[in-house]
């Protein structure tokens, strides 16, 4: 019997181990990727910006531009009904919007443009090769297209988001935000 009774206590400490392996999210958990640690750019406030200068906040990310006709401000505009949802938990999140057209998104463009979606926004923008360089760090593409007499940008869509301690832990679907990612800060806040 002392030996049955050792079965089912270990039984139980698996299964207890087993369900609290983690938070469950509605977006893609990522924790542990050998991507997405580092980032070092300029806000539209000319103030230089890292990844750490956020630590203690949970962070979404984002790679769009200001003449973006539909996924960027559709992306921001979905973030920012996010963060109303939270509440006051919503002082605990940043959400940084990286430019992938430094060539035409200034720091007054990119202050009016988040700024226009929720004051506490911010936008960060570096020259081409410090764009590249994040861009090819958290895993983004993008590239530049003749479009009539002018250009647009084809981009990857998704967002990022970094926990309080710095750590990247999910990839939202830009088509995902409005029903995952305020359920997911919430997890990731508790």
């Amino acid at each position: 019997m002392p030996r049955f009774s050792s079965i089912i206590i270990c039984s139980l400490a698996l299964l207890a181990a087993c369900d609290s392996a983690g938070p469950k999210f509605k977006s893609t958990d990522i924790t542990g990727v050998e991507y997405g640690r580092t980032l070092e750019l300029t806000d539209q406030n000319g103030k230089p910006r890292r990844l750490e200068d956020f630590r203690g906040k949970a962070v979404v990310l984002f790679f769009g531009f200001t003449h973006c006709p539909d996924v960027c401000p559709t992306t921001l505009a979905d973030v920012a009904n996010a963060l109303k949802s939270l509440g006051p938990d919503a002082e605990r999140v940043q959400v940084l919007f990286v430019t992938v057209d430094p060539e035409r998104d200034d720091p007054k463009t990119l202050a009016q443009y988040v700024g226009a979606f929720d004051p506490r926004f911010l936008a960060l923008y570096g020259d081409l090769a410090a764009t590249q360089r994040t861009a090819k760090e958290f895993k983004i593409y993008f590239e530049k297209r003749k479009s009539g007499e002018s250009y647009t940008i084809d981009h990857s869509a998704q967002s990022y988001v970094i926990d309080p301690q710095g750590r990247l832990r999910l990839l939202v679907r830009h088509d995902r935000i409005r029903e995952d990612l305020a359920d997911d800060l919430r997890t990731l806040l508790r």
